[in-house]
């Protein structure tokens, strides 16, 4: 009950009027201020569908020193098999399951990227899902100074509602305050 009160009163209200000027600001701002990237992240895509793995294969060749962290996603083996079909070296590869949504694919994964001294990496997931993964990015790999360039996979699918943006840039500023990310509230709510 006490957890329900964060999405409450004031503090919620001040998120839903600031947080999209500040998805539009952070998003400008992110395209245009990286340094050479350290690592790749993948936010995996569904079981069914590898085509973030498999743009990831053909984008990670022309990176060959780079670590390639893929959070969530297809089973391993499948995963495996495209980054071996694309002769990328296995051991580059970091399969991470902890995540349960697209704000923890973040909060599993920053503090492995900080104990590395990862600053800058590249953020791959679908063009649909890349406003919010954004928004999630720059409030949490912003709060230990890690920034990202986005690069989205192509696909037919409309840009998710803006509002699933702001409900998980609510939920990204709260991990950073208190450590708690909402997901299985979020989770039940599907």
């Amino acid at each position: 009950m006490k957890n329900n009160l964060l999405f409450r009163g004031k503090s919620f209200q001040f998120a839903v009027v600031v947080l999209p000027l500040l998805i539009w600001l952070g998003y400008q701002e992110v395209q245009n201020n990286i340094e050479k990237p350290e690592a790749v992240i993948v936010l995996g895509g569904s079981t069914k569908n590898l085509e973030r793995e498999k743009f990831t294969a053909k984008f990670a060749s022309q990176y060959p020193n780079l670590p390639i962290l893929i959070s969530g996603g297809s089973p391993p083996v499948f995963t495996k098999r495209v980054f071996n079909k694309a002769g990328i070296n296995p051991q580059r590869l970091h399969l991470d399951y902890e995540a349960v949504d697209t704000v923890t694919n973040f909060t599993t994964l920053v503090d492995d990227l900080q104990a590395r001294k990862i600053k800058n990496v590249y953020l791959i997931t679908s063009d649909f899902h890349m406003r919010r993964a954004c928004v999630i990015a720059e409030i949490i790999l912003g709060s230990r100074g890690i920034k990202f360039k986005a690069i989205p996979v192509p696909s037919q699918i409309p840009p998710e509602p803006i509002e699933k943006s702001i409900r998980d840039g609510v939920r990204s500023l709260v991990w950073v305050a208190t450590g708690y990310t909402g997901a299985e509230e979020v989770k039940h709510r599907r």
